[in-house]
Order: C-alpha cells, then sequence, then structure tokens
C-alpha cells in the first residue's frame, strides 16, 4: 500500500532519535518520500516541537538520553487531533513495543529499520488515521440535528453540510441555488462561519427591487457630493466586508450595468467609490445567490453568462423541504418546543397532512405555520381543522411511511435500514467503500445487507 505524493506532501513528521546521524538517515529517507520532516533528539524537544507544530505522525525511538519513548506517545495521546506514533526499538525490547501498542501506539519497527519497510509503514498508519478522521467526521455529521442552525438528518441535507465544510476553508466565490424559504441565506452564513474569514464582517443585501444608482452606491460607497444629497462620503458595503464575506441574495435580479461592474471587482479585486478618481482594494468573498434557475436567466438575458460563471467556482443546492424525508417531522417538533412549552398531540389525521404537504414555502413556510397552530389551537391537541385548508387537503393522500397510525402502515427495521443504505449509496454515487465507512460497517457487511434488500 503506498500513498500518493499529492497526499504526502501534505503530512509533517516528527522524528524524535537521540543519535543524530541516525536521526538524519531516517530525515532523508522519509523527505525522498515527499514527507515534510522534523527532527529532535530528546523528549523534552519533542514536547516543545508537538507544542507548536501539528504533526500527522511521530517516529520515536524508545531510548531516549532524558526518558523513554513512552513518555512521547503519552504526550501524543493528549493532542487533538491526535498524530499516529511509529515506535523504534532496539533488539531485545520486543516486550516493551508490545506494551507501547497497548498504550496506543500504532506500529512499532525494530533496529536497524529496513527503509523500504519504514517507508510502507509510515504511509499506512498516515492512511489508517486519515480514514479513520474521515469516519469520525462523517459520524459526528450522522449523529449531528444542527449544523450552524440549520437542522436535518436527511441524506440530502448531511450532504450539503459536508459539501460546506469542504468548499468553506476557499476564498472561491460561492453560488447558492433553492427555492424561497429554504434557508439559503444560512448557507451563506455556515460558509462564513466555517471559513478563515469568520472572525471579520459577513454583510447580507438582497439585490431584488434597488434601482441601479442606489445599487451602486449601497455596493461601492460614494464621496462626498457624487451626486445630490450625498453630504458626507459612505464605504459601502464591499468595504464594510473587507476581509470577510459578502452575500448577494437574488442575484439574477441584480441591473444589467450593476452585473458588468461586480465581474469586474471579481476580476480584479478593486472598489471604486461613486465620484471617486482611485480604487480602493477590497479583500471579500462573494457568495451570491437565487431562487431562480440561472440557465434560464441567461437564456433570458437577465443574468450575464460570463458572471455566473465567475460565480459558479463552488455551486451548492439547499433542497427543498418536500425531499428531506424525515426532516419534516424533525422541524416540525423543533418549532413546536420554540413556540409551545408543552409540546402539543396531534390528531392522526392532522400529523399526516403535515407530513404529506408539499410545503411549497419550505422551512420558512414551516415556522409560519406551526405558529399559527399553536396561537389557534383550542386544546393541548391538535385537529385537523386547526389546519389551514391547503395543509387540510393533504390528509386525504396515501399514508407517507413516517405517519403510520396502524400496524400494518409501518415499515420493518430492515425496510428502513436497506432504504437507508440506498439513500447513502446514491450520495456515494454507488462507491460502496465510502458508503460502508460512512455507515460504519464493513464492505463484506454491506454487500451482504444489499444482498438481503435485492433478494425477493
Amino acid at each position: 500500500m503506498t500513498m500518493s505524493m499529492s497526499m504526502s506532501m501534505s503530512m509533517s513528521i516528527l522524528i524524535v532519535e537521540d543519535d543524530p546521524s541516525y536521526r538524519q538517515l531516517l530525515i532523508d529517507e522519509l523527505v525522498d518520500a515527499g514527507y515534510a520532516l522534523t527532527g529532535v533528539g530528546d523528549v523534552n524537544a519533542a514536547r516543545d516541537a508537538l507544542a507548536n507544530t501539528s504533526f500527522a505522525l511521530v517516529l520515536c525511538d524508545l531510548r531516549l538520553p532524558d526518558a523513554d519513548g513512552l513518555a512521547v506517545l503519552e504526550i501524543t495521546r493528549t493532542l487533538r487531533p491526535q498524530p499516529g506514533f511509529i515506535m523504534v526499538t532496539g533488539f531485545g525490547t520486543i516486550d516493551q513495543a508490545v506494551a507501547a501498542l497497548k498504550a496506543g501506539a500504532d506500529d512499532f519497527l525494530t533496529k536497524p529499520v529496513d527503509l523500504e519497510h519504514l517507508r510502507l509503514t509510515v504511509a499506512r498508519v498516515l492512511e489508517t488515521r486519515q480514514l479513520q478522521a474521515e469516519v469520525t467526521r462523517y459520524r459526528a455529521l450522522l449523529g449531528a440535528t444542527d449544523f450552524h442552525r440549520m437542522r436535518g438528518r436527511s441524506p440530502a441535507m448531511l450532504g450539503l453540510f459536508e459539501l460546506i465544510r469542504r468548499i468553506a476553508p476557499s476564498d472561491s466565490s460561492v453560488l447558492i441555488t433553492g427555492e424561497s424559504g429554504t434557508g439559503k441565506e444560512l448557507v451563506a452564513r455556515a460558509l462564513h462561519d466555517e471559513s478563515p474569514r469568520a472572525a471579520a464582517p459577513f454583510v447580507a443585501l438582497n439585490c431584488a427591487g434597488i434601482p441601479e444608482t442606489l445599487l451602486e452606491s449601497e455596493l461601492f460607497g460614494h464621496v462626498a457630493g457624487a451626486f445630490s444629497g450625498a453630504r458626507g462620503a459612505r464605504r459601502g458595503l464591499f468595504l464594510e466586508a473587507d476581509g470577510g464575506t459578502l452575500f448577494l441574495d437574488e442575484i439574477a435580479e441584480m441591473p444589467a450595468g450593476m452585473q458588468t461592474k461586480l465581474l469586474r471587482l471579481l476580476q480584479d479585486g478593486q472598489v471604486r467609490p461613486l465620484g471617486a478618481n482611485q480604487e480602493i482594494a477590497a479583500d471579500v468573498r462573494i457568495v451570491a445567490a437565487t431562487h431562480q434557475d440561472p440557465s434560464a436567466c441567461i437564456d433570458a438575458g437577465e443574468l450575464r453568462q460570463d458572471l455566473f460563471y465567475r460565480l459558479e467556482t463552488f455551486r451548492l443546492h439547499v433542497p427543498p423541504l418536500r425531499d428531506r424525508g424525515e426532516d419534516i417531522a424533525h422541524l416540525l417538533r423543533h418549532f413546536l418546543a420554540l413556540h409551545s412549552e408543552r409540546t402539543p398531540e396531534f390528531a392522526p389525521e392532522a400529523w399526516r397532512a403535515l407530513l404529506n404537504y408539499s410545503f411549497p414555502g419550505n422551512v420558512r413556510e414551516l415556522a409560519s405555520l406551526v405558529e399559527r397552530m399553536v396561537i389557534l389551537a383550542a386544546g393541548v391537541r391538535i385537529e385537523l381543522e386547526d389546519l389551514p385548508e391547503r395543509v387540510r387537503r393533504s390528509a386525504a393522500v396515501p399514508t407517507h411511511p413516517l405517519t403510520a397510525t396502524a400496524d400494518q402502515d409501518w415499515r420493518s427495521l430492515a425496510e428502513v435500514e436497506a432504504g437507508y443504505i440506498r439513500e447513502v449509496l446514491d450520495w456515494t454515487g454507488g462507491n460502496k467503500q465510502r458508503a460502508a465507512r460512512i455507515l460504519g460497517i464493513g464492505r463484506k457487511t454491506l454487500y451482504r445487507k444489499l444482498g438481503d434488500a435485492d433478494d425477493p
């Protein structure tokens, strides 16, 4: 098993070895393999290095001048993330090497170290650590109900949360699409809060319905006397967001002239306030959003194609509530808890109507609907009559799996499990190895469960 050069270049290794010539031999071998190396000669120096640098792996001799390598192992076990650990031992200290494994070391090597075996062991330990970290991250997502004020455990939302985590560290522009009420601004704020810009301003502007002259002043600012009524200077939102994120909602409704100026700013990072003679540098990440189909807006001449391509370095789609399965019931209970100290009961037909309703206004509509129910409900139980007419009509829709009111309406545990496995597989594009990691099971177990699900 070998690790690619692109992966190894991001891995930093600490070697703790008191023999300078032998330490240099190990360093040279692993530098040739593409790793970043730091070498020290005793436990105290290792403690200082670990306190100041994040290492992916520690390669440590068991016998050191001031203590043994187990002291270094103890230090690494307090770190987060915890680096991998390989103990190097001399002949006759195998029992101590086994003790190191029991104490948490990943592997051990015996002196004189075979250099090819060294490379293979280092690559294997690093890859195993990376896979463990990925599994931990997925399990945290699967167990989470709240991600930057967005709630959901459906595969569609878990996939969105993971994409936000991956995209956030970049400075590239992002285009968020999704129906009205799905929470596009929450996604933009999550991108900001997960990014290195989190401590800087997050500034939001809805571009819809603002005349071009006012929008230009709002975004770029103006100097005193730039136009009638401009008694003082104004910085504008781009400069207010300097170092942070500017969220432009409903970007497809921005006037054509302003789209041209926005494109120019994205290209050169310079802002010229109205009436100014000089441009000002602005370090701003642009996140835009629209509830419309961008392709249709381009065809209609409402959105510049070159601006669209510039904004769509990354694209995130926020799923409509009707495609989020069990999240509907979860959000219902969440909003009820916000509006009522005692969560009311539901008549079966009222619960069925709510979960079968398509929610064209998405999460925003659901939140307003819950507030209405809590106010209008006569008692501690919400009846079908407490719901708006458009929702009551959904009670006649065939039973949703989550609205079962009789024994035969419920799905078996095997059916629920098979459906969930299929959803995870769909999200991974059919990648069974990745799906198995997300589910926390082995590939053989996944194949067996898939076989059971496919049996007639």
